[in-house]
């Protein structure tokens, strides 16, 4: 059974860890993000959107990171392994991203 992307959004990545005393998720990056991104965390028990504030790879501080890349984000709430990341499309995004279909 193939998941369904939540309308307006699109898959980003997947989460690989997350560290409960730093409210870290670790994500698996298969597009880009950058600072100030709109993303949606959803898993069977997790489902929350938050602006990317904080996002840093390897302990140093970036402002975007690429398809690939793993990357350490500060959540909200509790995030869990294999939770689906999502980037919340922005209106002008979505008839870009529909004329891929």
């Amino acid at each position: 059974m193939q998941e369904q992307v939540p309308m307006g959004e699109k898959e980003v990545g997947v989460v690989t860890h997350y560290w409960t005393h730093l409210g870290v998720a670790g994500v698996h990056l298969t597009a880009p993000l950058s600072l100030g991104d709109r993303i949606h965390i959803l898993g069977h028990t997790s489902d929350f959107e938050q602006d990317v504030v904080s996002m840093e790879i390897e302990h140093e501080k970036v402002s975007r990171a690429d398809a690939g890349q793993d990357v350490g984000l500060e959540v909200v709430e509790h995030a869990r392994e294999h939770d689906k990341v999502f980037k919340v499309l922005e209106p002008s995004d979505i008839g870009i991203e529909q004329g891929k279909l």
